[in-house]
């Protein structure tokens, strides 16, 4: 359901609210001395004074709501140029090239203000944790933080729940005040190629973008990578200003050609990764525990002990140090920092081991190129066997299930087959779909069934990785959210084994 706006005097000048090119002269006089209230795109949330933002939604289009709109007390409809307005309402239609722009920017601009400094990061991969880590940067540089995303809004470590990413326009410009007001002055905020597509982040003052990686997902959503990446690519060719900083990896020709649109329009730009120029991660030893980095900056050698698995998650740490030296926070304080970063909860979360020692995580990595990543961080620690439990969501591109049964095959030594979310799928097709690309991989429907018998064939040396929903609590199945935690879950499985 969609959020509300409202103006802290009670109403503003919709004129005021409204870019130049957005309101054409011969509409111009029909909107003059118009106050608004409020502003929503649900129909069932208007009130009187309200502007209903009647767009395109994902089952239905806002326009058939416009009449009902008008009866709850619409002051004026925003639309886009060919949506077809019921000729019964009476009150002003205010037709614009990009609807969805307009109602991010009026709500932007009723509700102010924001934090004053805003960072976003994109990506197919690592936005949550790079969020979380530039969140901890900030509040080690003495700053008062919040990241916003997936996990949904943390402040110094207390979490409150969102069912998006990136959420609808009028409910993060109304979190986004509301933090302001609480005296929050530093943002990170995952930026979902929906969330950009969909223009919920336009209005908001960037600071800095960054840019993570690109690997195959939300083709249910986008045609293709090029069009995937376009999405992605919004936020720095769009969204980020020409005075903003653009923090891209350019270990890939993704971030490389991300970073050619900043320079191109002369966007000051910071790359890490190993071939970083701003941020080079020059060497990278694994431990058990963590991994030791050498990074160069302005030509000094900075030594870390970052304490967190996989290099790429050290790959996340340098996005998120480079965020946070772009706005301005001190070298020294970046770098110390990254010492002492706690991993976002579901990645790569180490939740216990057996008597005998052998590991058990759990993981987010529900694509293919993720949970690639995921297991070839815990291959250099496993002395024997590695062991992946993972399925796939329904209503979800079916095209990556086959890709993540051969990602599992090709990293794991034993596959277990189960239940992710199956949503409105039927499971046993969704699981059919991975297990013809995963030979020799075992199919467990049930999924709590599948981590006990994974964790009952565990020996020494041996790790255990449940992939695929991490941090999340319930499972999806047809239309209802069943609770379920896959650390839970496993700490059972592990405490069965003592009993």
């Amino acid at each position: 359901m969609g959020q509300t706006a409202h103006a802290d005097e009670g109403t503003a000048p919709l004129l005021d609210m409204l870019d130049a090119d957005a309101v054409t002269d011969d509409r111009r006089a029909d909107l003059a001395g118009l106050t608004i209230t409020g502003i929503t795109h649900d129909s069932r949330l208007v009130r009187r004074g309200f502007v209903f933002a009647a767009v395109p939604g994902t089952s239905v289009d806002g326009a058939k709501f416009a009449a009902q709109a008008e009866a709850a007390g619409a002051a004026v409809i925003l639309t886009g140029l060919d949506q077809d307005i019921d000729p019964s309402v009476q009150v002003p239609v205010l037709r614009t090239g990009d609807p969805r722009r307009d109602l991010a920017r009026i709500a932007a601009r009723l509700y102010g203000p924001q934090p004053e400094t805003i960072v976003a990061v994109t990506g197919t991969s690592g936005k949550t944790s790079v969020a979380e880590f530039t969140r901890q940067i900030f509040e080690a540089s003495g700053m008062r933080a919040a990241s916003l995303g997936t996990l949904g809004l943390t402040l110094s470590g207390d979490s409150e729940k969102s069912a998006l990413t990136t959420p609808d326009p009028v409910a993060l410009h109304q979190g986004l005040a509301d933090l302001a007001t609480r005296g929050i002055s530093h943002v990170a905020m995952e930026a979902s190629s929906h969330g950009i597509h969909q223009r919920r982040l336009d209005g908001i003052v960037l600071k800095a973008a960054g840019f993570t990686n690109l690997g195959r997902d939300h083709l249910d959503y986008h045609t293709d990578m090029e069009d995937y990446f376009a999405a992605k690519l919004r936020l720095f060719d769009t969204l980020l200003p020409e005075t903003g900083i653009g923090v891209v990896d350019v270990d890939s020709r993704w971030g490389e050609r991300v970073a050619e649109v900043l320079r191109s329009r002369g966007v000051n730009t910071m790359t890490v990764g190993k071939t970083g120029g701003t941020l080079r991660m020059s060497d990278c030893m694994l431990e058990p525990t963590g991994q030791r980095l050498l990074v160069r900056h302005h030509g000094v050698d900075r030594k870390i002990t970052l304490p967190l698995v996989g290099e790429f998650q050290a790959q996340n740490a340098m996005v998120a140090a480079g965020l946070a030296l772009a706005v301005g926070i001190e070298a020294d304080v970046v770098f110390d920092a990254l010492n002492d970063l706690q991993g976002a909860p579901g990645r790569l979360e180490r939740v216990g081991e057996t008597p005998e020692g052998a590991p058990v995580f759990v993981d987010y990595s529900h694509k293919p190129d993720a949970l690639t990543h995921a297991l070839q961080a815990l291959r250099p620690f496993t002395e024997n066997r590695l062991i992946v439990v993972f399925g796939a969501g329904g209503d979800r591109d079916p095209g990556k299930r086959p890709l993540m049964g051969q990602a599992a095959v090709q990293n794991a030594d034993h596959v277990i087959v189960t239940d992710d979310n199956p949503r409105s799928e039927h499971p046993g097709e969704i699981r059919r779909a991975i297990l013809d690309a995963a030979p020799g991989a075992v199919e467990i429907g049930d999924r709590a069934e599948a981590i006990a018998a994974a964790v009952s064939q565990l020996k020494s040396g041996d790790t255990l990785l449940i992939a695929g929903k991490g941090h999340e609590t319930g499972q999806i199945v047809r239309d209802k959210v069943l609770p379920f935690v896959d650390q839970d879950v496993a700490r059972t499985c592990l405490a069965d084994l003592t009993s």
